[in-house]
């Protein structure tokens, strides 16, 4: 009698043993769903962060067409350092040129310009030119850079090779990491060339930027541009003073390459010619050390 009452209360205890089961394999379930819930939505919120942090650097471009003013420019290559006066003149998606004087004299010694088409390298003691597409000049070249991307990185502004510009569409292509200092890493890559901007944490602008370009035949090339010495122009700031430094095989001797470019003001006046026609009397030369033509200047 006792046995098969014991048996009856297992049997009546059996749905309640199962209830447990269950109760437990829910339980764990749910914890199984809440993470996974979790980690979603952390997910997004750092996207929607990062996106944010982005579209802040975005906004910071300056809204001028043009910037003007005049400078102090100097060039380092190996044992030559060289700093003489001179002027900025750029309009937006048409020329950045950096004219070079005699000091004290004043007369122009030479000319950079950079177009959408072409480079125009002008030197006027010796009466001699260079023009060239941008796939002629190894330095340009080797690092994968157009008229477009030096035109961002002189404008202080982020940009993604080949494109013209950087739309709204684009921004979410960026990657940041948040270092928790006093700036944020913003990033680009594609093939083999990567981007970094180095960006205020509060206001989102653009300190320093790097581009790292490899390539298995042209060996690997470096590019380093540092901002500084803000200026207001409109409600935006542009920066007075740039350093870009460059060691690349494309550059004689794999040695670096070193311009500093200091505006002593940041103008936008539009009253200017954009386009350079080099003299019938000036003599083209090949392109192909286009650097040592500038140092020669």
């Amino acid at each position: 009698m006792k046995r098969i009452t014991l048996i009856k209360l297992l049997l009546l205890c059996m749905p309640l043993f199962g209830a447990a089961c269950s109760a437990k394999k829910a339980v764990v379930d749910h914890a199984k769903s809440t993470s996974s819930t979790t980690q979603q939505e952390d997910a997004q919120a750092l996207a929607v962060k990062k996106l944010t942090f982005v579209q802040k650097v975005s906004d910071n471009q300056v809204y001028a067409k043009n910037i003007v003013g005049s400078m102090s420019f100097n060039i380092q290559a190996g044992d030559k350092d060289i700093t003489v006066p001179g002027s900025v003149h750029m309009r937006k998606d048409e020329v950045i040129r950096l004219q070079l004087f005699i000091p004290l004299i004043g007369s122009e010694v030479g000319r950079i310009e950079f177009t959408p088409d072409y480079v125009l390298v002008i030197d006027r003691i010796h009466k001699e030119y260079i023009k060239a597409d941008y796939s002629q000049l190894d330095f340009l070249k080797k690092n994968g850079l157009t008229f477009y991307s030096l035109q961002a990185l002189f404008w202080n502004q982020l940009l993604i090779p080949g494109a013209q510009r950087v739309t709204e569409s684009d921004l979410k292509k960026f990657d940041v990491v948040f270092n928790n200092l006093s700036s944020n890493l913003v990033s680009f890559n594609s093939g083999n060339i990567s981007y970094t901007w180095n960006a205020d944490a509060a206001t989102g602008q653009i300190n320093t930027a790097d581009v790292v370009y490899s390539h298995a035949a042209h060996g690997t090339s470096k590019l380093n541009w540092q901002y500084s010495n803000f200026k207001s122009v409109g409600v935006k700031n542009f920066p007075a003073t740039q350093t870009f430094t460059m060691s690349s095989s494309a550059v004689k001797g794999g040695a670096a390459l070193q311009v500093t470019l200091k505006m002593n003001e940041v103008k936008t006046d539009d009253n200017w010619e954009t386009h350079t026609i080099p003299s019938d009397k000036y003599k083209k030369v090949e392109a192909e050390d286009v650097f040592s033509k500038i140092l020669s200047l």
